[in-house]
């Protein structure tokens, strides 16, 4: 005899019947980003020789954005002043901050306050890092006595990114697909 109780259906599950509101922007869903979108293809948008990200989400509303930072060297990346909060989760290698005694690690994850002043170091021993950053604001770039030498945020990585599709073939247009 077959067990019916086990085949009938959860009866909560039906979904929402109701339409989304008009204005709603699209859902984002980007499959394998702890593997697949890690590995070395022509859609990491280069800031250097050895820095690069590819975006996850570019909120141009709400003034923040999702992306993973590739770093393949060791020592300073950059000393930076946070206009807003960014949380952080280490994929590969590790890094730290001079003015701190932490140490972000491979699975480890980092809350950076907003007003926060801080030079990112790589270790030398270090390869390659990659860490998902959700950043709300941007960064000053500042040298040690604090005088602003540049800055970063959600449009000037909206433009390297569209400038960098543009010039692999992709078209500057391919960039649209992260901007909410």
């Amino acid at each position: 005899m077959t067990n019916t109780t086990a085949s009938k259906p959860d009866e909560l599950a039906v979904p929402y019947q109701l339409s989304q509101p008009s204005d709603m922007s699209p859902d984002i869903v980007h499959l394998g980003v702890l593997d697949k979108w890690l590995e070395d293809d022509n859609l990491w948008v280069p800031m250097s020789p050895t820095v690069s990200f590819k975006p996850l989400l570019f909120s141009a509303s709400q003034g923040y954005f999702v992306n993973l930072l590739r770093v393949r060297q060791s020592g300073v990346l950059s000393r930076h002043r946070h206009t807003g909060p960014v949380h952080a989760i280490v994929l590969r290698g590790r890094w730290y901050y001079l003015e701190h005694n932490w140490v972000a690690e491979q699975g480890g994850y980092a809350h950076e306050p907003a007003g926060e002043t801080h030079t990112l170091y790589v270790p030398e021993d270090v390869t390659e890092m990659i860490t998902w950053f959700h950043v709300t604001g941007g960064y000053t770039y500042v040298d040690p006595q604090g005088n602003a030498v540049g800055y970063e945020d959600v449009f000037t990585k909206i433009e390297a990114a569209r400038k960098h599709y543009e010039e692999i073939g992709l078209g500057a247009d391919y960039v649209k697909q992260f901007i909410r």
